[in-house]
């Protein structure tokens, strides 16, 4: 078998693994890639089943509190107050119980938390209040308007729009079952993707091989903020190179930029590699909340 017809049956097996896989390039603007993991659909569903199982568990408990002042007061014109503000509160915590958790720095809501899955923004930029609205808005259609119709009863002419309304509403529901990235419609709408929350370790290649010595250096967020990403790429190459003057001069660079005062004996390579790990997870944490550094000349 010749040399092209290797690399094609080699590419059509990347094609079919591909789907599988899960993990996507999330290529931030600056051109790092975080790599992260599209949520499967079980977590997401999970995920799902656990908040609405918080949710209307919280409106349960709402509900019996609600009964329980009518019972105590036996009023009869307490009933239709009562009744709005049910009403309100189940409106309101329908709507916004997503919307409120998603907004907030960890991007999830408790059962995403659970599940180990957050929101991003699908082009590597920050997450806005915007996106977790839009996405969140269009449960209604996706989710309520479907079980409406479920839940609907009729005869005749009835029955038969309860029966197209419930297929073509059935659409929306299934849609995360036709794209790749498992994203459903106010995903799309929104710009945004639900992944498997990132952990902030160290490449394995790079990992330090004093790392009992290492773990006792801790920098502060002052110290990290010193460099941005293109910092972090030359740090890398040069503790790939391994040249022992390099990484000496590069370590006294450092030492005087952060105005290092920790211990003196650590060895050069111990130290870089230490703050390699703790200026990539310095990075990738803020670049997840849209905080980009390009360089250490970049002060937004």
């Amino acid at each position: 078998m010749t040399a092209g017809g290797v690399t094609q049956r080699l590419r059509g097996l990347k094609v079919r693994r591909e789907p599988d896989s899960g993990w996507r390039e999330f290529v931030t603007p600056e051109g790092v890639d975080l790599r992260l993991k599209v949520g499967a659909y079980v977590e997401r569903f999970s995920a799902m089943a656990l908040d609405f199982l918080i949710l209307f568990g919280g409106m349960g408990v709402f509900s019996l509190a609600v009964l329980a002042v009518l019972w105590a007061t036996r009023a009869a014109w307490l009933l239709e107050a009562l009744g709005v503000v049910w009403l309100l509160v189940t409106f309101v915590g329908r709507n916004f119980y997503f919307f409120l958790f998603e907004a907030q720095p960890r991007a999830a809501t408790p059962g995403k938390r659970i599940m180990g899955l957050r929101v991003v923004a699908a082009d590597g930029g920050r997450l806005t209040a915007d996106a977790v609205f839009a996405r969140n808005a269009m449960r209604e259609v996706e989710v309520f308007l479907p079980l409406a119709f479920f839940l609907a009863r009729g005869e005749g002419v009835d029955a038969a729009l309860i029966t197209l309304g419930a297929i073509w509403s059935g659409v929306f529901v299934l849609f995360p079952l036709f794209n790749r990235d498992r994203r459903r419609l106010g995903d799309l709408a929104a710009g945004t993707l639900v992944v498997k929350a990132p952990k902030k370790v160290l490449q394995p290649d790079l990992a330090d091989t004093e790392r009992t010595a290492s773990q006792g250096l801790a920098f502060t967020p002052a110290q990290l903020d010193a460099y941005g990403v293109k910092e972090l790429h030359v740090l890398e190459d040069v503790i790939r190179a391994g040249d022992r003057r390099a990484m000496k001069e590069v370590a006294e660079r450092i030492r005087t930029k952060i105005a290092w005062d920790g211990a003196s004996d650590i060895p050069d390579r111990t130290f870089l590699n230490a703050y390699y790990a703790a200026l990539r997870g310095r990075l990738e944490s803020r670049m997840l909340f849209g905080h980009r550094r390009k360089d250490k000349f970049d002060v937004s």
